[in-house]
């Protein structure tokens, strides 16, 4: 069946989607000796497909991580400020692999990691609605008007945020631990919110991504999800 080569490159495990689609405008991909310029082109994967002059890794069977990224490494393969990423730690015997979104520098928790660039891609989309689930621990008084203005979605400084569920789980003096459970994960959403009802953010961690949890891992440690649960939870949504 035909597809998209940018989806096709990155089912193979080598980018993401959108990764493939920067390499074809910048004339990285030949296929059948031909270097393709427009991402949409089409492949049934029979060709000869040359990115770098080099073939692409044969298709595997997708494999799902859970990892849990520490604070202090950055979601990248490479950081153009020299920082630690989370690819750099992982274990050596890992294959080539893709997260499933990002956590920022100083968040941690639930990071998805998979072989399958075209999963990651569709799993990150706002329109398939995978529910994120994060403990926050805040610094400062609690608003509860603010915190009910903010889960019917509020709009910050031009930025339009969707609605999000927060649960007060623990106050110690003005430090209060909250759960926050939201579908969409714009950038540093969760500070942003919180920096609105006038809270300072002291610590975020993931602890779901849709119907994978984090656990009882510790920081630095994966697990790989079994194909079994994967394709329980994925197969009838997302092609595996």
């Amino acid at each position: 069946m035909a597809q998209r080569l940018a989806k096709f490159m990155a089912r193979s495990g080598v980018c993401s989607r959108r990764q493939a689609e920067e390499y074809i405008l910048q004339g990285r991909i030949t296929v059948d000796g031909q270097t393709v310029e427009t991402p949409a082109f089409n492949v049934e994967g029979n060709e000869t497909i040359l990115f770098d002059g080099e073939k692409l890794p044969a298709l595997e069977q997708t494999r799902m991580w859970i990892y849990y990224k520490p604070v202090g490494l950055v979601t990248t393969h490479k950081d153009e400020k020299g920082r630690a990423t989370v690819f750099e730690n992982l274990p050596p015997h890992m294959p080539r692999v893709v997260s499933v979104g990002r956590l920022d520098l100083n968040s941690e928790g639930l990071l998805l990691l998979t072989n399958n660039g075209a999963l990651s891609r569709e799993l990150e989309l706002p329109q398939n609605a995978w529910s994120r689930k994060y403990r926050v621990r805040v610094h400062g008084q609690i608003n509860e008007e603010k915190f009910k203005n903010i889960e019917q979605g509020v709009s910050i400084n031009g930025i339009s945020y969707g609605k999000v569920k927060i649960t007060i789980d623990e106050k110690i003096g003005t430090n209060t631990w909250l759960t926050v459970s939201l579908n969409e994960g714009k950038n540093r959403e969760i500070r942003k919110l919180m920096q609105f009802a006038g809270l300072e953010v002291a610590r975020l961690i993931r602890i779901s991504y849709g119907p994978f949890q984090l656990g009882n891992l510790k920081k630095g440690e994966l697990k790989e999800v079994p194909f079994k649960v994967l394709k329980e939870q994925l197969g009838g949504r997302f092609e595996l």
